[in-house]
């Protein structure tokens, strides 16, 4: 007896499948067709054998004969148009739900990903899915067809002989043997499927594995139009594979028959003995071949029918975690603000912040004001809080106590769509895609031209290497940019910061773990910055902040010092202790800058 959560599993399935069921109904309206041609032939059987044959009539033999024909070519025909309609509705129906996740996925804040490993929501939009979409397709409606099947059959076997009914308990162990054996056969078609999905599934990996990336440039539609793009390539692979499979499943009911003969002998002293007639012989073996089909199935429906409610509930998180959008709507007194258009100012008003509600505080009342065209640096040890001020403003987390107003507006109240031309970002841990040096710059995006990717390039100082590369930007990386050396993939990050317009540039430590000739490159691009747009900046190395109209070092979460370079050094306190000790600062050190 199903439980309610399995109905609700049931019923989240079958809203998807809403949409195919005319397909649906086609193969469902072949349960009665394939009922009736399991009991009608072997009552032609007995026709023709103990009536036609047994009056001489050659006729009316030849008519039986060809009603027998026709019942079986229309069994084969009903039986393959059920599997194959019913396995093409679960395959889109599954399709549809993978893209409605990833979808999800996208929108997911980034608390999300930051708790929930890359591996386990791959697997929730892979292989949990494919194990929902094979119980449904063949477990749950085959489970009925199946169950209908064999009740009738044993039905028709009773009347047929009740003596032969029973010798089905002796002989079935060894033929479900054989059928086992068969099915391990049949698995290697799967390897079919699972090459279709692999050129999707990698590009799925390293889509979340540069999340951070994607959401913070909103290029959700871009990276969703080409993942569509692979699942639809492995959407025609499995529905020629599906064809295959209708055909084989009828193919085995006829390799069945076969270890069904090494019984016949059971019958044949009976016939010998006139105890029972030729044709009832004959429709008996008939009968028990499509009897072993549904007993062939049942054990592995069930374990697949539990193994699908248990992917749904690896999968149900996906559909239940509020999206960004949602987790907004949901906040005491929200509402919709109208999209900002210029960055004029971003004020911290004893803002505090936890991971968890039992968990200590990683900020504790800090206020600062960033004005437009000013630049703020960000210092302090590990654990300090400066990571957690950057992702407060890029909106990673949300939950924070205190104020946070941009333009005047809370920044709750503010969607990350609408906050997104106003941010760019250079991140510490650079994510590179497998595509050429225009897409990483441009991500894609149509209103990015290749003259603003080159700009871009030619103001980070990356230009000369692109230009030495085969191809240019039209250059082709490896995973992650393995083909580039770090100080290559930091300056591409740095030109893609540039190349997005944002009127706030966020870098997270810019010269972290590149060689001393990128580090002045980065260095002379920042200076840049520093002169033309509005910056905070986290930098483990003390001199790219010294011309910061404020610094503010963080100690505990808290701010222990602020001022200018001049200031903190005539304040002699923690600053000028890690200036006058050349203490490099570690490289969690932030970076915010705006136009």
């Amino acid at each position: 007896m199903l439980k309610g959560v399995d109905i609700k599993y049931l019923k989240h399935f079958f809203k998807f499948a809403k949409k195919y069921k005319k397909t649906a109904m086609i193969g469902i309206a072949m349960l009665p067709l394939s009922v009736m041609t399991s009991l009608l032939f072997p009552w032609l059987i007995i026709q023709v054998i103990d009536v036609q044959l047994s009056q001489n009539d050659l006729s009316g033999l030849l008519q039986y004969v060809a009603y027998l024909v026709i019942v079986l070519i229309a069994s084969y025909v009903v039986d393959t148009t059920y599997s194959y309609n019913l396995r093409k509705t679960g395959q889109h129906t599954i399709t549809d739900m993978r893209s409605v996740l990833f979808e999800r996925v996208l929108k997911l804040p980034r608390r999300y990903f930051d708790t929930t490993p890359a591996g386990v929501t791959l697997s929730r939009l892979t292989s949990d899915l494919e194990t929902i979409g094979e119980t449904f397709v063949q477990s749950v409606v085959g489970l009925v067809k199946d169950s209908i099947n064999t009740i009738a059959l044993l039905v028709m076997m009773l009347f047929i002989d009740w003596r032969l009914t029973l010798i089905v308990l002796v002989v079935m162990p060894p033929v479900m043997y054989l059928t086992v054996r068969v099915r391990n056969k049949l698995r290697a078609m799967h390897k079919i499927t699972r090459s279709a999905l692999a050129r999707g599934i990698g590009f799925l990996q390293e889509v979340l594995f540069g999340m951070d990336t994607v959401q913070m440039y909103r290029a959700e539609k871009q990276v969703e139009k080409k993942y569509h793009g692979h699942i639809d390539e492995f959407l025609v692979a499995q529905k020629k594979i599906n064809k295959y499979d209708a055909i084989l499943f009828s193919f085995i009911s006829g390799v069945t028959s076969i270890t069904i003969a090494l019984m016949i002998w059971y019958g044949s002293e009976q016939v010998l003995q006139g105890t029972l007639t030729l044709g009832v012989l004959i429709a008996f073996i008939n009968t028990l071949e499509k009897v072993f089909v549904p007993i062939r199935d049942f054990t592995s429906q069930i374990a697949s029918i539990q193994s699908s409610f248990a992917a749904f509930d690896h999968i149900e998180e996906l559909f239940t975690e509020r999206t960004e959008e949602e987790g907004r709507n949901l906040l005491p007194g929200h509402k919709v603000e109208k999209p900002l258009q210029t960055f004029r100012r971003l004020e911290f008003n004893n803002v505090s912040f936890r991971y968890k509600p039992d968990s200590p505080y990683v900020l504790k009342n800090v206020s600062f004001v960033l004005e437009k065209g000013h630049q703020i640096a960000l210092v302090g040890a590990t654990g300090s809080g400066k990571s957690t001020i950057m992702r407060l403003i890029s909106k990673t987390y949300q939950d924070y106590e205190g104020s946070i107003l941009l333009n005047g507006i809370e920044l709750s109240k503010i969607s990350a769509d609408d906050t997104a031309h106003l941010f760019s970002m250079m991140m510490q841990d650079v994510h590179l895609f497998e595509e050429s040096i225009q897409f990483n710059i441009a991500l894609g995006k149509t209103g990015i031209c290749r003259e603003q990717v080159e700009q871009a390039a030619q103001y980070v100082y990356a230009d000369k290497f692109i230009a030495q590369l085969p191809n240019s930007y039209d250059f082709m990386l490896d995973k992650n940019g393995s083909n580039l050396s770090v100080g290559q993939t930091q300056l591409v990050s740095f030109a893609r910061a540039i190349a997005q317009g944002g009127q706030v540039m966020m870098l997270d430590e810019a010269t972290s773990s590149v060689d001393s000739i990128t580090e002045d490159l980065i260095q002379k691009a920042m200076q840049r910055l520093f002169k033309e747009k509005t910056v905070i900046a986290i930098a483990h190395r003390l001199s790219t902040i010294r011309h910061s109209d404020k610094i503010l070092v963080l100690e505990q979460g808290q701010i222990a010092e602020q001022g200018n370079h001049r200031e903190l050094v005539a304040l002699n306190g923690i600053y000028a202790g890690l200036l006058n000790e050349s203490i490099v600062v570690p490289q969690e050190s932030e970076c915010l800058i705006v136009r």
